[in-house]
């Protein structure tokens, strides 16, 4: 593995551990290097930041990618899965404190909002062919967009994941239950 992903693999550990107050000296020891090799790499921690945000989505993409491929799944299985999709490697990263982002690195969470907003290309041609199916009801594509949108940003805005013991993959897979099935019995 080359060293920045190597370091990018350090920082979601770091992460985990201690959430958005991980240091540097956290990532070095990891991985017992200096922190001066470190920052040949990336300049500083927001930086890093900003690269591992990237990195985490790069990997979401590929996932959805692997689903959109799979002849064995039909068009609503697909759709949920992408809706859901999650790395297979990073299913433990601790999204409960990126609530944090906003207050302490404005211009990383405006990045996660831009990457949260963009690349709906594939989800929203699974719609379209579930409504020309049938097997999705007539539904206005950009509310179910912006549904999304809004749930995963007030994962991101709010302590409310935490505050509830409720892990980031769980109200993801709510929010589209809820969204896919409905609320009622």
């Amino acid at each position: 593995m080359e060293i920045r992903e190597t370091i990018l693999e350090a920082a979601i550990k770091a992460f985990n551990q201690k959430g958005l107050k991980f240091t540097m000296d956290d990532i070095a020891r990891e991985l017992g290097m200096s922190k001066k090799t470190i920052y040949t790499v990336f300049n500083d921690k927001e930086e890093l930041l900003l690269t591992a945000v990237d990195y985490l989505f790069d990997h979401m993409k590929q996932g959805e990618k692997k689903i959109l491929d799979n002849p064995a799944l039909n068009t609503v299985e697909k759709l949920r899965a992408v809706l859901s999709v999650m790395p297979e490697g990073y299913r433990d990263i601790n999204y409960e404190q990126l609530y944090q982002l906003k207050s302490k690195y404005p211009k990383i969470y405006k990045h996660v909002e831009m990457r949260l907003e963009t690349g709906w290309e594939s989800t929203i041609e699974l719609l379209e062919r579930g409504l020309k199916e049938g097997c999705i009801r007539p539904v206005n594509i950009n509310i179910v967009k912006m549904m999304f949108e809004a749930s995963w940003e007030q994962f991101y805005n709010r302590d409310i994941l935490m505050k509830n013991k409720i892990s980031y993959q769980d109200a993801l897979n709510e929010v589209v239950d809820i969204v896919m099935t409905g609320i009622v019995a």
